[in-house]
């Protein structure tokens, strides 16, 4: 790749990534690059072929052939988690009269659109003449005589211009675009997250997500109880995190044979934390199978019978891998609000009941002591009953 600005595709805009708390990994921050990378060079695929590279705290996408889909890429970049902000820019040369003819012309619709602005000018190539007080004097006041309808305002202005003069060439774009922040997936590794088809594990697994965790998703299926509606829904939900988590893979675990086996041998109050004590050792083969190291849960404590403090540690009892429970501070307001900007609310309200709902104890157990549990246990053919579940894993893969 060219150092030089002529290296640059002739007439075509390119975007700026700001990385946030990425710049402060020290020795480990070119992992973290490579990763965001890595991960933008897969979602970018479907729109065109795109030049990608990082320089100080930057990453750049530049098109390297007309006819990219630039506004699909750009809304693609939108979800790609380790970017705080995001910005569509015209490059120039590194003039002062090239970067004002790139403002008046890139930003003219903006610019005519406004009654007040400012410039903000950056300068990480220290080389060039002037300071970046100085630059955005001069761009602010030619702008000003140019678009004369407009007045220069410092605290509250509709339009901020913003110049920036980098290694390469000069950047000017409007206000950035605010990014889904993070860290990119799969810098933190790779968990197994049981996904239902209710408002909350979309939401925490999602937040994991923004951890840089990739993830690997386990649904237990109980047909005819529930019904293929129901399973297409959480294979939509998980469709919906794609934009978000990247490729995903759902494993979907038949689960009717062990919810039948525990109706006929165990007391009806345990019933939702059996069932949940055996979903968690079949989450716990899954990431055996995959190569994960944790598992993740959209438990809020309290919210439900299951998920008290004495609850969550009976089924968390049975796994050695640690529980990345992320909303489980949260309440539900706070959960929907969430669910509903990352587009998984309207899907997780769909009247579709899943297993959990459909064996639901009349007056279920909330303050279970351990030794009860493995009493009902005793009753079972644990392994034998999860082997089986294991050997009819129906896996589904999804993409962006």
């Amino acid at each position: 790749m060219s150092n030089t600005f002529q290296s640059l595709p002739v007439g075509e805009e390119i975007f700026l990534l700001k990385m946030g708390e990425m710049v402060l990994k020290g020795l480990n921050r070119r992992t973290f690059e490579e990763r965001l990378m890595g991960n933008a060079r897969r979602r970018l695929e479907p729109y065109g072929k795109f030049r990608i590279y990082s320089r100080q705290s930057i990453t750049y996408v530049e098109p390297k052939e007309a006819g990219c889909d630039l506004d699909g890429a750009f809304e693609t970049l939108r979800h790609l988690f380790g970017v705080v902000g995001l910005s569509r820019a015209k490059a120039c040369e590194k003039t002062p009269e090239a970067i004002l003819e790139t403002a008046k012309t890139y930003l003219r619709d903006d610019l005519m659109a406004a009654r007040t602005f400012k410039v903000e000018s950056k300068r990480s190539d220290k080389s060039f003449p002037m300071t970046s007080i100085q630059l955005s004097q001069f761009v602010g006041g030619e702008l000003n005589e140019a678009f004369p309808h407009i007045q220069a305002d410092m605290h509250t202005p509709e339009v901020v211009v913003h110049v920036e003069v980098r290694d390469f060439a000069a950047y000017v774009h409007a206000n950035p675009t605010p990014g889904a922040g993070g860290l990119p997936v799969g810098v933190g590794g790779t968990a197994v997250s049981l996904l239902s088809g209710g408002i909350d594990s979309p939401v925490a697994s999602w937040m994991m997500a923004k951890r840089g965790l990739a993830l690997e998703m386990v649904h237990f299926f109980s047909y005819p109880y529930t019904s293929p509606e129901a399973k297409e829904k959480v294979l939509e939900l998980a469709r919906l995190l794609t934009p978000w988590c990247g490729r995903l893979t759902v494993h979907v675990v038949p689960f009717t044979e062990i919810q039948e086996e525990l109706r006929r041998s165990c007391p009806e109050s345990l019933f939702t934390l059996l069932m949940r004590r055996f979903m968690m050792r079949i989450a716990q083969r899954v990431a055996q199978r995959v190569g994960a190291h944790g598992l993740v849960t959209g438990e809020s404590l309290g919210q439900v019978a299951s998920q008290t403090m004495e609850a969550m540690a009976v089924t968390g009892q049975v796994v050695s891998l640690p529980i990345f429970r992320p909303v489980v501070g949260m309440d539900k307001e706070e959960i929907v609000r969430i669910a509903r900007k990352i587009g998984t609310f309207e899907t997780s309200i769909l009247p579709y009941e899943d297993c959990c709902t459909v064996f639901t104890p009349r007056h279920p157990k909330t303050r279970p002591s351990l030794e009860e549990i493995q009493e009902a246990e005793a009753a079972l053919d644990i392994d034998g009953l999860i082997e089986t579940a294991m050997q009819g894993i129906e896996r589904v893969v999804l993409h962006p």
